[in-house]
């Protein structure tokens, strides 16, 4: 049984309360959808292939909902993000340590030096995955007609010219203006509800 909701209680605040109790299942696979997406990213940032990232974010999610229940999480010290990159950090030396010599990952050193790179590496991350979701929420909303998202996309996201864009979806140069316009304020509002989710990290 829970009291989570995380279509109504979505905020991570909201979230870390309910992980307090250690059969909200719920509580748990709201926080895994969230983060483990971030903390694949920054597994690929410190050099890890594909898989080796997926296996970090794992055994982050799993150190710290054990370390939280503990009560060693503690928000005054700092932001839920710094400490659950300054985890990853640790699991990727852990792993290469383990790794033979021959196949240890690449300049990681170099990669999680400093507590301010490793926070700035988790804002980028995590505001990839929020643009990406944004993306998504507009893309399936339904308010957007096809063509005009993908004008978008061509446009602001791949650097194509508005005018090779309207040749291609056969629109005017207008329209695909417009339709950047258009797209550009609906996932400005998604990226804005978004972040909002994620208030223990702002």
């Amino acid at each position: 049984m829970t009291d989570f909701d995380p279509h109504l209680s979505r905020t991570t605040t909201a979230m870390l309360s309910a992980l307090q109790n250690a059969e909200d299942a719920v509580a748990w696979e709201a926080f895994d959808a969230r983060f483990r997406p971030i903390l694949h990213r920054v597994g690929r940032r410190f050099g890890l292939s594909d898989a080796d990232a997926a296996d970090l974010a794992q055994d982050v999610i799993i150190r710290f909902i054990q370390r939280y229940r503990e009560g060693r999480y503690d928000r005054e010290r700092g932001r839920l993000g710094a400490w659950l990159v300054g985890i990853a950090r640790n699991a990727a030396v852990d792993l290469h340590r383990r790794r033979p010599k021959a196949i240890q990952i690449e300049n990681l050193s170099e990669r999680i030096a400093e507590p301010e790179e490793l926070e700035s590496m988790w804002r980028r991350c995590r505001e990839d995955r929020i643009l990406e979701l944004a993306m998504e929420r507009v893309r399936d909303a339904g308010r957007t007609d096809p063509r005009t998202f993908e004008a978008f996309q061509l446009v602001s996201i791949r650097g194509v010219s508005p005018a090779e864009v309207a040749k291609s979806l056969d629109l005017s140069v207008e329209s695909v203006y417009a339709a950047r316009s258009r797209v550009a304020r609906r996932l400005q509002e998604a990226i804005a509800e978004l972040e909002n989710d994620y208030d223990e990290e702002l």
